[in-house]
């Protein structure tokens, strides 16, 4: 019966293969399969269903649940594709005039996704006071002058977070002059600093389209499988979205994929904290396991070459993976950064091709038994040479990761783990554990439902205790409405900021908690 949890499928959406796992209710694997990506949403996803049911021998009735992780949004601001035209208003002047808008951003990415900047007067003071009134006339006649070509609207104010009522004015203007056009506010996406929280607004709304595309690509070969599931999401820290909030807040699906693998890799070994290291098809993804979950960046993210500030795994990236391109170079050898991605089964050597790949030097080093016909050796020299280097980057990409000297274990998962060889450096101990290379898949099958508080307090009405409970109470309440077991719902993380040079106390709470997907 659709709603009460049984058989789960979990699918991890890469730039070259798409895995699938089955679990059930006690989280035990029934089966897994990995198919090539396509280049539409719904072809790739459709055979993923198709196999796991086939391999896992189970009755496709029993399946009531589907978690789905996916890179189309990276891969949407990376390419500069398929993003909407937005109408980018910040409601901030005249204090914030001197750094107009997108003014950091990638030229090319600015003349895709933007329709129209401007700044009006308004905002607020941190204490939640207006800083001027806002200028709702200016804003109607800018609205008006892009109506033919905006597609979405992101909406910025000043201190949103703290007092967003600029923002609902705004709102309700879109709706009066646009219609029902698709539209971000900045205070549900981001935290106090206005300029990463601008760019995550706006980008958020440029990907609302992209989200359709996902979202209606999953439904239909949930559909096309006859199957009754409840379909999910899986977001930046490693836990779920239902399908109405991924529209909202596409913007928070774009370090799912890693995100998953770090889970994944968390419930294969059981360890609480760890560096994972997820080598894909295309690129290699490196975090820190901190108590189950992603460690969280700190500091703005930069996404596309565009700086934002809402929560993302803190990651360390790069473009090494199984379908890496390996090339002699005019200064030696080269490893990437382009790859065949899922066209591997008929671009590399071991399939007949003529690109030399790190799937083919892994082949070579025998770490991985792939393809119809050996390697020629014309290309050992520059294979062996390509591995070894893909090795030093990688290592050299975990020493960027880990912030402490005690030793900490390291995990490799993903398809692309056999780049690394049995053994890690020197005293580093490696896992490889079994079913790594759909981790990610695991990972998005396991994910547990969040909810988060990130808000600024008055101090004085109420005590600092006083504040923490609010906090945590509607973190806790936000991730039982999204679908979190209440008996199992606990917060995970708190973190507090003094708000320095204010004339009142102003402290700024982030808690969130994260539980079990409910059974019933």
């Amino acid at each position: 019966m659709p709603g009460l949890l049984d058989l789960r499928v979990g699918i991890d959406v890469g730039g070259t293969n798409t895995d699938a796992v089955i679990l059930d209710r006690n989280d035990r694997l029934l089966g897994k399969t990995k198919t090539p990506t396509t280049a539409d949403v719904t072809g790739g996803i459709s055979k993923a269903f198709e196999q796991i049911i086939a391999v896992s021998n189970q009755p496709r009735e029993r399946i009531t649940h589907v978690m789905l992780g996916t890179t189309h949004a990276t891969n949407a601001i990376l390419e500069r594709r398929d993003l909407l035209k937005v109408a980018v208003i910040r409601i901030g002047a005249p204090a914030t005039c001197s750094i107009p808008p997108l003014i950091e951003w990638p030229r090319d990415l600015r003349e895709c996704v933007s329709a129209g900047e401007i700044i009006i007067e308004g905002g607020s003071e941190l204490t939640g006071e207006p800083i001027v009134k806002f200028d709702t006339e200016a804003f109607k006649v800018f609205l008006e002058s892009v109506q033919d070509v905006a597609q979405a609207v992101s909406v910025t104010s000043v201190f949103s977070p703290v007092c967003a009522d600029h923002e609902f004015e705004a709102e309700a203007i879109v709706k009066e002059v646009l219609g029902q056009i698709p539209i971000t506010l900045s205070g549900t996406i981001g935290s106090l600093g206005l300029l990463e929280r601008e760019n995550a607004c706006v980008l958020n709304s440029a990907l609302i389209g992209v989200a359709r595309h996902v979202v209606e690509g999953l439904v239909s070969a949930i559909q096309r499988n006859n199957l009754f599931a409840t379909a999910f999401l899986t977001q930046n820290d490693g836990t779920l979205m239902s399908l109405d909030s991924v529209l909202r807040f596409p913007v928070l699906t774009i370090g799912s994929g890693p995100a998953n693998s770090m889970r994944g890799a968390a419930y294969l070994t059981k360890l609480r904290n760890a560096v994972v290291i997820d080598i894909g098809g295309t690129s290699t993804d490196i975090g820190l396991l901190f108590n189950g979950f992603p460690r969280e960046s700190t500091t703005p993210v930069n996404i596309g070459g565009v700086r934002t500030n809402f929560r993302m795994p803190d990651l360390v990236s790069i473009a090494v993976g199984g379908g890496t391109v390996v090339t002699q170079g005019s200064f030696g050898v080269e490893v990437g950064p382009t790859s065949v991605g899922y066209r591997i089964i008929e671009k590399s050597l071991v399939f007949g091709g003529d690109i030399p790949t790190l799937s083919d030097a892994a082949v070579l080093a025998e770490r991985l038994q792939m393809g119809v016909k050996p390697v020629d050796l014309k290309y050992e020299d520059l294979l062996r040479q390509g591995l070894r280097k893909a090795e030093e980057m990688i290592w050299d990409a975990c020493s960027e990761v880990q912030t402490s000297k005690e030793p900490v274990p390291y995990v490799v998962v993903g398809g692309g783990s056999v780049l690394l060889p049995e053994t890690g450096l020197d005293d580093v101990v490696l896992y490889r554990p079994e079913h790594f290379d759909v981790a990610n898949a695991i990972g998005a099958a396991i994910a547990s439902v969040s909810g988060q508080v990130d808000k600024v307090y008055k101090v004085g009405k109420l005590s600092r205790d006083e504040i923490l409970e609010d906090a945590k109470r509607g973190a806790i309440d936000e991730a039982i409405l999204a679908g979190s077991d209440p008996s199992l719902t606990e917060i995970i993380d708190i973190e507090e900021v003094p708000m320095a040079y204010l004339t009142e106390p102003v402290i700024r709470i982030r808690v969130k908690a994260a539980g079990p997907l409910s059974q019933l």
